[in-house]
């Protein structure tokens, strides 16, 4: 080892043995401080956090906020009744909803602006006098069951538009429907027009449609409440929901594997104590940092579980294997600390570069998981690698001077024990065909490689979402720890099978400019030639509608209108061409003033065109074209909508992994490198290292694409993460080698003793974090389940990875120095 590094090291040492009471009361200190910031951290579980900063979604919130006509201004909310009957056309469930309509009016805290349903629109018809919902339930209570017929039937072949109400299954003939809708407007303070589910993880809306499910309930109708408020509250339980059945289970399983791999109660009680300070330190800086819980950050502390389990196994362990030579306690954890601490600050560095990938990322909860994983690595190598040895060093001390009883100090993996054999196979491998072997690993890796390459990339706000039946093994838990009857996912689906989605069948190309210039109406009108094929036509122009649309229906009831169009239609193609300012102010001072607002904000600098898409054109072919229609614009043009930013978030996704992964691997070949010149004076080692690693990715990947399991938000930091965790395993072993093969001793032997001692620790580190992190398929939400099944394949690949392949990829490297120096490339 480099000597000017080791005196830092040696400091280290010093303290942890001479100064071991110092050590601890200064960690002590420190947890005091950041427990302070645990009350700060705040909860955000809202999905709009993952397209903040994406063009397509800030233009879609200029959309809403400049064109989307509300019956209500700022501070208003809206709730959907969803009515669900044999036929909620029928007399009496036309009655129910208004009566739950009414109801929610008459309550004070529901703020009730306004209602709207189909119920009303036939009250109404019935007597244009019935303005108020007490007076529409008299209006159909009053009338007959024929004439309340009659009345439906005239009004869905008067007024077609009505029939967005009722689900699909609409018979207009013999009026009847499984189910309708209607929407209730709250008028609430300190409520934006651009709230949504999710912010801190509550809404305004929140209690309000709480309150209306039970008032709703009490009118006797199978009426259900739907809303931003309850999906918030979901998404809030959700997070709790899926911590209450993660963290038991994982503290059990965890603690199963502790007991086997310490055997010895002492030992266990200073791995826990260490762990919990981890957690503490980390969202204590969270806290203090003002940096909210988000359903991403769920994943934290089994990551942290992992490493920091790694390494309180490792120090024991290596402590161990000093203690069974009869070395005194002082002495081995000299020893122990001296040999791991570069290691663990190798896996460190490492596994901090594999998670910092993810600061690059467009997406704020990616970059929040980068930056909290890294810190709380960084505080877990502090705990483990000073706090631990020094408290376990008092401890062992006090137990000697009271003569406490003593339990089990074998080290795992010894010589002789099953363990030991069965981790040597790689070696007996590297001895007896290092070539072949090699040639396959390079050959597998590239072949996965390839095929991982295929994964798909998915965003929807329903991978947050708890699934629409719970898994089994929810039904069998006790109430205690039993999570919450989730109805949102249901309620959803339910919407998206009996009713048009039009948010879903429409895009939107967001236009900024001088819109009174001469001629801009007419590049509005040229951009809609010759759509694309994901547009639906009407003739052979787009389905469109915009300002243009309003004009062309202002022309038809208003002659005077009509006429100063056609003067100032230079080609007479019905498209105005001059004066453009003089025919928007004509059009706003009228009745069409509304409509105008729509789609061209009163300054006239923007202006909005929707377009209608096919319902079964992929995600993909929707947005290229739109995007190429608003390539055609002269102006500043966006696409937008619902579709388009759901894909530009994907591409964001995909983009964010393979970045990651890319400056993962490279930052680690770096960093290993410079690690293993400065320690070792064995740059090659840091190549080595990595060769296992790419092994695992290549691996995983495949596994993604087999398992159908896409990139999202979540999953697509798994890639760079299984870096971070898989160099974990690796750097032991190689630090381990590097170690034991100096001087006279024997390539073979130098391997057989690394893989037997780190090779076990590794294998009990693998067992507790596969478990500890594999526990999250428990979680009710399907995406952290993913999450969880991929990092725990991640641990096993790369543990598997590295005691099968690093000893043959060590051997390459051994005889590639030899022939280096044979031909005196290198001294």
């Amino acid at each position: 080892m480099n000597v000017e590094y080791q005196k830092y090291i040696d400091v280290i040492d010093r303290w942890i043995v001479n100064r071991s009471k110092t050590v601890i009361l200064a960690f002590l200190v420190l947890t005091l401080i950041l427990s302070a910031g645990l009350g700060m951290t705040a909860t955000d579980s809202g999905t709009s956090q993952f397209t903040e900063g994406v063009p397509a979604q800030e233009a879609f919130d200029d959309v809403n906020d400049n064109f989307e006509q509300q019956p209500f201004t700022e501070g208003t909310g809206t709730t959907t009744l969803i009515q669900q009957e044999q036929n909620v056309l029928a007399k009496q469930s036309l009655v129910s909803m208004l009566k739950a309509q009414h109801r929610l009016e008459q309550r004070p805290s529901q703020h009730v602006a306004g209602t709207n349903s189909f119920a009303q629109i036939v009250a109404q018809t019935l007597d244009s006098e019935a303005t108020t919902t007490e007076a529409q339930i008299r209006t159909l209570e009053g009338a007959g069951r024929s004439e309340v017929k009659q009345t439906t039937r005239e009004i869905l072949e008067q007024q077609p538009s009505t029939a967005g109400l009722l689900s699909n299954d609409l018979n207009r003939k013999d009026p009847s429907a499984s189910a309708t809708l209607a929407t209730v407007t709250h008028q609430v303070e300190g409520l934006s027009s651009g709230s949504s589910a999710g912010t801190q993880g509550t809404s305004p809306l929140t209690p309000i449609q709480q309150e209306a499910e039970f008032v709703v309930g009490s009118v006797g109708s199978d009426i259900t409440v739907f809303g931003s408020g309850l999906i918030s509250a979901e998404l809030s339980s959700v997070i709790s929901d899926s911590l209450i059945l993660v963290i038991p289970a994982a503290t059990l399983l965890i603690f199963i594997f502790l007991v086997i791999a310490y055997r010895d109660p002492f030992d266990l009680l200073v791995g826990l104590i260490c762990i919990g300070m981890t957690m503490v330190w980390t969202f204590g800086f969270m806290g203090w940092a003002n940096i909210p819980f988000t359903q991403m950050l769920i994943t934290v502390p089994p990551l942290l579980l992992a490493i920091g389990i790694d390494f309180g196994i490792h120090a024991v362990n290596r402590y161990r294997e000093e203690r069974v030579e009869g070395i005194n306690p002082t002495e081995s954890m000299e020893t122990a600390t001296d040999q791991l601490l570069p290691a663990f600050f190798i896996v460190t560095g490492t596994t901090v570069l594999g998670f910092a990938a993810n600061l690059v990322s467009d997406l704020g909860p990616i970059r929040d998981l980068g930056l909290v994983a890294g810190i709380g690595i960084i505080f877990t190598f502090l705990i483990f690698g000073i706090f631990l040895p020094a408290l376990k060093l008092f401890v062992d001390t006090k137990r000697e001077k009271y003569n406490l009883p003593s339990f089990s100090i074998a080290p795992l993996g010894s010589e002789d024990s099953s363990t030991g054999k069965v981790l040597s196979v790689g070696v007996t491998i590297a001895r007896r065909g290092p070539y072949v072997f090699f040639a396959l690993i390079l050959i597998s890796t590239a072949v996965m490689g390839a095929y991982g390459t295929g994964i798909d990339t998915r965003f929807t706000t329903e991978d947050f979402l708890p699934p629409e039946e719970s898994p089994d093994y929810v039904d069998n838990l006790p109430d205690a720890i039993a999570p919450s009857e989730y109805t949102v996912t249901k309620n959803i689906n339910f919407l998206e099978d009996k009713f048009e989605s039009s948010d879903s069948d429409t895009v939107t190309v967001f236009i900024k400019g001088e819109l009174q210039r001469d001629s801009r109406l007419e590049e509005l009108y040229r951009i809609n030639s010759d759509p694309p094929d994901s547009f639906v036509e009407s003739g052979s122009r787009a389905d469109a509608t915009s300002i243009l649309s309003v004009i062309n229906q202002y022309k038809r009831t208003s002659p005077e209108f009509a006429a100063l169009v056609n003067r100032n239609d230079i080609n007479d193609n019905g498209v105005p061409d001059k004066n453009l300012g003089r025919i928007y102010k004509e059009l706003f001072s009228s009745s069409y003033a509304d409509r105008a607002g729509s789609y061209i904000t009163e300054d006239y600098s923007s202006t909005r065109i929707v377009y209608s898409v096919k319902s079964d054109a992929s995600q993909e072919e929707v947005t290229a074209d739109t995007q190429m229609v608003a390539d055609r614009m002269r102006m500043s043009a966006t696409a937008t909508g619902s579709v388009v930013v759901t894909k530009a978030v994907s591409d964001v996704i995909a983009e964010s992994a393979y970045i990651s992964l890319a400056l993962a691997i490279l930052a680690s070949a770096v960093f290993l490198l410079i690690a293993y010149w400065i320690l070792e004076q064995r740059p090659g080692l840091g190549i080595a290292n990595l060769v296992p690693i790419l092994l695992t990715i290549a691996a995983l990947a495949a596994t993604m694409r087999y398992l159908d399991i896409p990139f999202n938000v979540l999953t697509g930091t798994t890639l760079s993460i299984g870096i971070g965790l898989g160099i974990d395993y690796s750097a032991h072993l190689v630090h381990r080698f590097s170690e034991e093969y100096r001087g006279s001793v024997e390539l073979y032997d130098a391997l057989a003793v690394s893989v037997r001692g780190t090779g076990g620790a590794l294998a009990g580190s693998m067992l507790t974090t596969t478990s500890g992190t594999g526990v999250l398929v428990l979680a009710i939400v399907p995406i952290l389940g993913q999450f969880g099944l991929l990092i725990a394949l991640s641990v096993l690949y790369s543990f598997v990875a590295s005691v099968l392949t690093l000893p043959t990829t060590l051997v390459m490297w051994k005889r590639g120095g030899d022939h280096l120096k044979k031909y005196r490339i290198i001294s």
